[in-house]
């Protein structure tokens, strides 16, 4: 059964340039889009950029630059990112267009008709590095008398009027969207924390300032701009054509999944819903945040100087290895750490050894020994049928896998049929056949097609240029690519590509090894 399906990476904020997890939740949530295409769902995918708030004003003035020049100078990057990555995105939303800007004043009209907004005095503890507000509970002081919030951001005393959202009187409605709704929030770990962190209490929300301009304008009061993560949430309705509800694109709403850093989990699963509901508006139906990257065992700064732009691992790397690597290493919404000498060693021992191997192996005795013409199915022994049996349950296993955002479980599941196609060309011996029984050879040689033709079909969404090289190679047709197609066989005499490598072993550079 297919459907609409709507998948969101975070919107990205251009205080700074684009680095490795930026990348790295694109990556993902691509992976997600390209699966549910595969399955035949009419997939809506968006990203983009958040561009407004004192941070970005601040920053373009650091810059010499006037906001709007410098959003569309970091803006673009993004996207330059996003393409080198190769993110099959729908939309590029940027929260400074004019159509986002009307759809968050709807929005905020919308939740201030409902009486949720009200106009008020800010006064506590801000942290302008993280746009946040903290309570009093939350704040530490350090030895030096820097007092910060529990990301470590320094905090200040801050007071100016503004307007208020009314979060406490959503406190027990979103316990009870936790409650009832078990997979709103993931991993669970993510989910434990948000609702530990509501049951604490929830205080009304400042979602106004008067200190700068850099904003969206509060709809009747030019003296206010939207607290920025008012307006940034928005922009998942925005970018379908909010408030014209007429819009084609609404037919995709609610998203069916935002992919989110962990460090932006709480304004996702707390705020957003909150303000969907004030405002009258389906909530969407998972919100799941990814964890950090190390490089090297050490957090990734600027005063560190390891900072990774992608682009830089995929110039020395190459792109599918760099995505595999990325979803491969570690449970995906776990913390994870690059390191030089594991991403080497996944593309040696799985990439080129495991995969590449066993796809060299199997075209190059169909080359030599079958006159380049994909065999006939034939008889099928028990081993046969073990694992085609294996292959033919493949695609619905990893569905359920990448339903609940297991990335690296299911590429887990591709590499055991992996394994299993290694155990089985090299039990079978196909090479020692072709003198004692021909027949047999091409059956085996067969068998293996069939399995490999599964695994590129299933790994598309992970690594798009490799497995469209060994598609081909195995004689499938672009239009037998989804996983519908799997159930059809390929024509038996069908004739066949040269065969050529597809993963290379990596070899170090002289004096890098050390690394």
């Amino acid at each position: 059964m297919t459907g609409r399906f709507y998948v969101t990476t975070p919107i990205y904020y251009v205080n700074g340039a684009p680095h490795i997890g930026h990348a790295y939740t694109s990556i993902a949530a691509d992976i997600v889009a390209r699966f549910h295409r595969l399955c035949g769902d009419d997939v809506f995918f968006l990203t983009g950029t958040d561009e407004h708030g004192q941070k970005v004003e601040q920053a373009a003035q650091a810059a010499g630059e006037a906001p709007q020049a410098f959003t569309d100078r970091i803006s673009n990057d993004f996207r330059a990112v996003a393409d080198a990555m190769n993110i099959s995105y729908d939309d590029f939303i940027r929260t400074t267009e004019p159509r986002h800007i009307k759809g968050a004043q709807a929005i905020w009209e919308k939740v201030a008709a409902n009486g949720d907004i009200y106009l008020g005095a800010y006064e506590g503890w801000y942290a302008l590095r993280d746009e946040a507000f903290y309570n009093e509970d939350e704040i530490t002081t350090r030895p030096d008398g820097t007092k910060v919030a529990p990301t470590g951001a320094p905090v200040e005393w801050m007071r100016e009027p503004s307007y208020f959202f009314k979060l406490s009187a959503y406190q027990d409605k979103l316990l009870e969207l936790y409650e009832t709704h078990p997979d709103f929030i993931g991993p669970v770990g993510r989910r434990n924390e948000i609702v530990s962190f509501v049951k604490q209490g929830l205080r009304d929300l400042s979602i106004s300032r008067t200190s700068f301009k850099w904003g969206v304008p509060v709809p009747g009061d030019a003296d206010h701009v939207m607290y920025v993560w008012f307006d940034a949430l928005t922009n998942y309705l925005t970018a379908l054509g909010y408030p014209d509800t007429n819009s084609p694109r609404m037919a995709f709403w609610p998203a069916n999944l935002h992919l989110v850093g962990k460090d932006i989990a709480r304004f996702h699963t707390v705020y957003w819903p909150a303000f969907l509901m004030a405002a009258g508006i389906e909530l969407p139906k998972m919100v799941f945040s990814n964890g950090w990257w190390t490089v090297e065992g050490e957090k990734m700064s600027k005063s560190l100087g390891n900072v990774i732009d992608p682009r830089d691992l995929v110039a020395e790397f190459g792109l599918d290895a760099v995505r595999f690597f990325l979803m491969r290493e570690v449970p995906f919404g776990g913390d994870s750490d690059l390191s030089r000498r594991s991403l080497i060693n996944r593309m040696n021992v799985e990439l080129a050894n495991d995969l590449g191997n066993l796809a060299q192996r199997t075209l190059s005795l169909i080359a030599r020994n079958c006159g380049g013409l994909l065999p006939a199915q034939g008889k099928h022994t028990e081993e046969d049928a073990h694992l085609l049996g294996q292959t033919a349950v493949l695609p619905d296993v990893m569905k359920a896998q990448i339903a609940r955002v297991a990335l690296t479980d299911a590429l887990e599941e591709v590499w055991r049929l992996i394994r299993a196609c290694n155990a089985y060309i090299d039990h079978q011996a196909p090479w020692a056949l072709k003198k004692t029984d021909p027949e047999r050879m091409a059956d085996v040689l067969r068998v293996l097609a069939d399995a490999l033709r599964a695994i590129a079909t299933v790994l598309q969404p992970y690594m798009p240029g490799s497995m469209d090289r060994m598609l081909t190679q195995l004689g499938v047709e672009t239009d037998e690519r989804n996983f519908d197609a799997l159930d059809v066989p390929l024509p038996a005499g069908r004739p066949l590509p040269k065969p050529e490598g597809i993963f290379p072993r990596y070899v170090e550079p002289e004096g890098e090894g050390a690394k």
